[in-house]
Parts: structure tokens; C-alpha cells; sequence
């Protein structure tokens, strides 16, 4: 069976670097019918919180990345390292190092005056024939996995092609910290065997660790996954994406008024194609997706292509679906949705937004009152004007509260009146929604209660 993992380390947010390697992960064990799993490494613990837990797994619940096992957690993993640490021991993959930190600084230093690369020289290493000193008293030892120093390390990554490094290139990496806490290749190693990991998905900035975790998993005996290295995300401005390009977290997205579906459809292109297809369901998605088409270049973030799949998703989105989010903003804004039919009032707007926030603001007159600049009606609401619009604000309310009604005598009064359309229809739209922008000024009306919405327009014509 497939077997795939996402496994952040809870220092932060979740990026949306982090979130495409979910998703992939996620759609290449949804494609196989297999397993996806979610394994949080927490082992440092310094910089490791629960606030970035929750936001990884609040951010995993929005975009709708569900897991079929975990999430586990490294740190209640503690015994399971500890007891193959030991096994390694006594096999002889690993052993003790007692330098001290002034040794290992001396021995970088003089490596780097000879032009040669920082590594560790094996002094503790044992070796056949090798007598080594006595352990001293005072310095508790670190941990090494006793590198094979011969031969290469070779694997064919499923999205940049064969990789082969030089065991010469790699030292005796360091499996757990004088303090017994294990490293991160270890843990990772450990994790992805007992897990049954069959493909290993993750950013390229882990490439460098590979070859250290194929040669543990080949000391233990475990069978080695494929790895598919995903390259970076590079900003709207060709460099790396950071802080600095703005949304941080992928739960600011969401802030920010974008549908999760629009983000999922984004990220899906992020390196990855199929054909000229630009929007798609997950369902598609998982069915298409392979690893094959995985650009092994750079990726770049496009802002602009974002804000237009957001657009789309939300043109076809129900004004009933958006109205459970855009309630929660509107009230965000102290703004309490009543009367006006929510749905029917985005029905009308959603045409015109980008995103949600827009959405929620562009409706919040329904509810709040309505407080056009003294600009706009010395503008729109010209002496000229003002008997058409008493006549016409009479008319309304003997009328059947109808869009095509409406309509009809705003159309009536235009016509007899010898005037253009929107000479009557801007200054009801400055008096009804408190600006100039907005739908068919009939349809806003037709939403509202008859008698409200003629109170609304009265108070302006006296």
C-alpha cells in the first residue's frame, strides 16, 4: 500500500511551501487508495510551541487535507528512539563520542586553514585494530551513526532524476545530542520505517539529508523509499518566497478572504500540470496527479493568478455557501446580519468580488446604517432631480416590492422626465447603499424591506 507523510516541524506556521507538500502528499496517496499521514517533529524544543501545533493543524482543517493516521508526535516517540539507538550500539552502527566542544572547534578550524570541508575526523570512531583512549569522566558523549566510508550513495528521485553523493562527502553524522534528546535525520529514519513510508515528499531544502537517512535506513535493515524533492517557491519577484511577500501563514489567506479550494487549485499548479487545465476539483486533481509532471525548476508565486482563481471559485460558489463565512466576517465587524436575505444579497454581489472580505464589506449597508458623504448627495442629488425622485419615491410605495417592478418605475420616471437612466438610478444608489457602486440599483431594493428602504430615501428628500 502507498504510504505517504507530511511532517512539519512546529516552529512556525504552516507556509505554503509546506502546504503544496501536504497537498501532494496528500493527492498521491488519495490517487493510490493508500494512507496519508501526519507526524508532527517536535523534538526541538526550544523553538517548537503549541500555538505553531494548532496552526498546523487548523491549517490542515481548512484546506481539507485529512489524515488518515496521527498526528503523532516525536516527543511521545522518545522510548522507541532510545531503544533502536541502543540496538544500534550493540550492533556497532553507532557509538559513543566523547570530544568536547573546544576539540571539535580546533578540528573545524584546522580543516578549514588546510582548504578542506568542516567534518568530523572519527577520533572516537572504532575500527578494527584501533585502540581508542579512555572515555573521559566529565564529558557526557553524543551519539554517531558510524557513516560506511566507501562507495556512494545513490537514488533516482522522482522529480529530479538520479542523485548520487560521495560517502566521503558524508561524516559521522551525530544521532543523539549529549543530553541522549535524538537528531532529526535519526528521528525522521526511525519514524518513516516504523510508519511504512513509501514515498517521501518534501521540499528540496532535504536533499542534503537523503543520503545521511538511505545510509541509516540501510544500517537498520528498512527498506528505503522513493524520495520526490519538490523545488522552492520563489515570490512574485523571482526570489525566494518569505515573510517579506506578504501572507506568512496559510491561516492568513483565509484572513484574508480567500476560499480554500482556490488556494488548494493554486498550489496544485505550483510546479506541476496537467495539459492546460488551470481549474479543477481535488477530485480531479487526485486523479491526475502524478509525480511524472513535476517541474524539477523553481516555482513561481503569482499573486495576481491567485486573486483570479479566488474570483472564480467565488462566482461559483452559492450565495448560501459564502453567506456561513461572510456572516462570521460581517460580525467581525460588529455588524449583526438581519432582515435582508444574506444569501440573495451575495447572490448579487459576488459577481464583483475578489475575495471575502470585499464580499462582507460590499454588503454590510444591508445591515448597518447608511451614512452617504455630504459630497455625494450635493452631487447626485441636484435641485433638478429632487421632484422626480419625491414623485418617484411616492410611486414606489403603492407598487408590488419587486425587482421587475422596480424596475418598471425607475424606467417610468427616466422616460417621462426626458432624463438618462442613471440620472435617477446614481442618486437612489447614493441614498440606498451610502456609495456609487453597487449592483442594479432595482435588485439592492428589491432585497430590502419596502417600507425601510422608502424611509431610507425619504429622509434625503425633504
Amino acid at each position: 500500500m502507498i504510504r505517504t507523510r507530511f511532517a512539519p516541524s512546529p516552529t512556525g506556521f504552516l507556509h505554503i511551501g509546506g502546504a503544496r507538500t501536504a497537498l501532494f502528499s496528500w493527492a498521491y496517496a488519495r490517487k493510490h487508495d493508500g494512507k496519508f499521514i501526519l507526524r508532527i517533529e517536535d523534538t526541538d524544543v526550544e523553538r517548537s510551541t503549541p500555538e505553531a501545533v494548532q496552526a498546523i493543524l487548523d491549517g490542515m482543517t481548512w484546506l481539507g487535507l485529512d489524515y488518515d493516521e496521527g498526528p503523532f508526535y516525536q516527543m511521545q516517540r522518545m522510548a522507541r528512539y532510545k531503544e533502536v539507538i541502543a540496538q544500534m550500539l550493540a550492533a556497532g552502527t553507532a557509538y559513543h563520542c566523547y570530544c568536547s566542544r573546544e576539540e571539535l572547534e580546533a578540528m573545524r578550524e584546522s580543516q578549514m586553514q588546510a582548504g578542506l570541508k568542516p567534518r568530523y575526523n572519527g577520533h572516537w570512531r572504532p575500527e578494527a585494530g584501533k585502540t581508542l583512549p579512555a572515555a573521559p569522566r566529565d564529558i557526557p558523549p553524543v551519539i554517531r551513526f558510524k557513516n560506511p566510508q566507501h562507495g556512494v550513495v545513490v537514488w533516482d528521485d522522482l522529480v529530479k532524476g538520479r542523485i548520487t553523493i560521495s560517502n566521503q562527502e558524508l561524516d559521522d553524522f551525530i544521532i543523539a545530542r549529549d543530553d541522549g534528546t535524538p537528531t532529526y535525520n535519526f528521528c525522521v529514519v526511525v519514524d518513516d520505517h516504523d510508519m511504512g513510508i513509501t514515498q517521501v515528499i518534501r521540499g528540496d531544502d532535504h536533499v542534503n539529508n537523503t543520503p545521511r537517512q538511505i545510509n541509516l535506513l540501510q544500517a537498520l535493515g528498512a527498506t528505503i523509499p522513493q524520495y520526490a524533492h519538490l523545488s522552492m517557491i520563489l515570490g512574485d519577484d523571482g526570489q525566494k518566497l518569505s515573510k517579506r511577500h506578504g501572507a506568512v501563514s496559510v491561516m492568513q489567506y483565509h484572513e484574508d478572504g480567500y476560499l480554500p479550494e482556490a488556494v488548494l487549485n493554486y498550489l496544485a499548479r505550483l510546479g506541476w500540470s496537467h495539459g492546460d487545465d488551470e481549474v479543477f476539483s481535488m477530485q480531479q486533481f487526485c486523479q491526475w496527479f502524478d509525480l511524472d509532471h513535476i517541474t524539477p525548476s523553481a516555482a513561481q508565486f503569482n499573486t495576481e493568478k491567485l486573486n483570479w482563481l479566488n474570483a472564480h471559485y467565488i462566482k461559483q460558489s452559492s450565495g448560501a455557501v459564502l453567506a456561513l463565512d461572510v456572516t462570521k466576517r460581517l460580525a467581525a465587524k460588529g455588524v449583526m446580519v438581519q432582515d435582508v436575505d444574506l444569501a440573495a444579497a451575495l447572490e448579487l454581489y459576488k459577481e464583483r468580488a475578489n475575495n471575502l472580505n470585499e464580499l462582507a464589506n460590499a454588503v454590510a449597508y444591508f445591515y448597518a446604517p447608511i451614512e452617504p458623504s455630504a459630497e455625494l448627495l450635493e452631487k447626485h442629488l441636484t435641485p433638478d432631480v429632487m421632484p422626480i425622485l419625491k414623485a418617484l419615491a411616492e410611486q414606489l410605495s403603492t407598487i408590488e416590492w419587486t425587482t421587475a417592478n422596480i424596475h418598471e418605475a425607475i424606467e417610468a420616471a427616466v422616460t417621462n422626465n426626458g432624463l438618462k437612466f442613471p440620472k435617477i438610478a446614481m442618486p437612489l444608489r447614493v441614498m440606498v447603499t451610502g456609495g456609487t457602486q453597487s449592483p442594479s440599483i432595482d435588485g439592492v431594493m428589491a432585497l430590502m424591506e419596502q417600507r425601510k428602504c422608502l424611509m431610507g430615501i425619504s429622509k434625503y428628500l425633504v
